[in-house]
């Protein structure tokens, strides 16, 4: 095999010896400084390969994502998410079903972009137990960025080792860990979390009893409905109220319907719009009158949007109406999440919208066909992964990644 070279002009610690300014340095002599004793070496190693960006240092890196010293360790969080995302992650923070606050967390902000950015690299099995260890680690930045990494890179399902440890993260001491541990847990839909999330309903900090509410919704834990619908008429109001009704909205229980009829003429658009989808999950066929009487005409583009997919989720065909509404910024995650439920059907609807102007409605899609499509979507793909918006061509081989590696259906 022709070895592989990094350029590199800057890296005096890792190249001391050579006497010229700038130099290649051999990846597996790059490798070997990441076991150096010297923590400045292991450093400038570090970042030697991730401004490299080679994707085989995946696994040489995973054992310094618990290097003592914590600069390494960020740096090499960082570095390893880098090889997986290709997007900027240094923006915001989504708490809970709307609100928005900044975020110095970079893995906290790759993982609010949505498991669809991901790259579907090979990745190894000591890298997501090596970052839920991080969760205990005595720096609380080191502990954020560890158990957010585990979520952003990390592919259901767990092992059983691993699920366990982050239901032990669920009873974290760092509230800011057990909210995070919730939230990975609704992401990878943990069901072993179950029990723990029941109990968190109840935790003495609001972000984690709501993070854990949102978490028992994700993994349909049908146990918890009737402690949702308490919670539900507790709070009433606000995010409290949200995060309840849209557990209620994922799991969708029979039990549930008449809340979600009485809620979805509610003055709340967010607690109409998991009204919408509660009835749509619940298969309440005696609600698509009342839905096409609104889908058209409800104030808040979230809700028409929720109200289209509950419509295809009893039968009707809204799938195109759904990606008409993806134009606006504040919805594009809701559709695809929406698109990705919907499953394989919806695939060949979409396929025509990778021609849409707007470059994040064709990365949107493609990104979507990458998680629901087959081998016919192929064609068309490959002709969006020479589209001139980087972000589109990258959506678009990502999604070409992801169905070469799909076993037939």
């Amino acid at each position: 095999m022709k070895p592989l070279f990094l350029a590199t002009t800057a890296l005096a610690v890792v190249a001391a010896a050579a006497p010229a300014p700038a130099q290649q340095l051999r990846f597996d002599d790059v490798v070997r400084n990441l076991r150096n004793p010297d923590a400045k070496t292991r450093l400038a190693a570090v970042r030697l390969l991730r401004d490299a960006k080679y994707p085989e240092a995946v696994a040489p890196m995973a054992a310094l994502v618990l290097d003592p010293i914590d600069e390494i360790q960020l740096e090499a969080i960082a570095a390893e998410l880098g090889f997986f995302i290709d997007q900027d992650v240094r923006t915001r923070k989504m708490v809970g079903f709307v609100v928005e606050k900044r975020t110095s967390t970079i893995a906290a902000s790759a993982f609010d972009l949505g498991p669809l950015v991901v790259w579907p690299r090979p990745l190894p099995a000591e890298l997501i137990s090596s970052l839920l260890q991080g969760v205990d680690d005595d720096n609380p930045r080191v502990r954020l960025e560890s158990i957010y990494a585990a979520g952003v890179l990390a592919r259901a399902p767990l092992t059983a080792e691993q699920a366990q440890k982050l239901v032990k993260a669920l009873d974290h001491y760092d509230p800011a860990v057990r909210s995070a541990a919730a939230r990975v847990a609704a992401r990878l839909k943990v069901a072993e979390a179950g029990d723990a999330l029941i109990r968190a309903v109840n935790d003495s900090q609001p972000e984690v009893r709501f993070a854990a509410m949102r978490a028992l919704g994700a993994i349909r834990e049908r146990r918890a409905v009737a402690a949702l619908t308490e919670q539900f008429h507790f709070y009433a109001k606000g995010e409290g109220a949200w995060s309840a009704l849209d557990a209620l909205a994922q799991i969708g229980a029979a039990v549930s319907v008449p809340l979600f009829k009485e809620r979805l003429t509610d003055k709340d658009p967010y607690l109409r719009r998991a009204s919408a989808e509660g009835l749509g999950r619940a298969g309440d066929t005696a609600s698509i009158d009342t839905l096409e009487r609104s889908v058209n005409t409800d104030d808040a583009v979230m809700v028409r949007m929720a109200m289209a997919f509950a419509l295809q989720k009893l039968g009707r065909a809204y799938t195109p109406r759904i990606a008409d509404l993806m134009t606006s910024a504040k919805v594009m995650a809701q559709a695809q999440d929406y698109l990705v439920e919907l499953g394989p059907a919806a695939a060949p609807a979409l396929v025509p919208r990778l021609q849409e102007p707007d470059r994040d409605v064709r990365a949107a899609v493609a990104d979507v066909l990458g998680a629901i499509g087959d081998a016919s979507m192929i064609p068309a793909l490959t002709e969006a992964a020479k589209d001139p918006t980087p972000a589109v061509a990258s959506a678009a081989k990502r999604a070409l990644m992801r169905i070469q590696a799909q076993p037939p259906r």
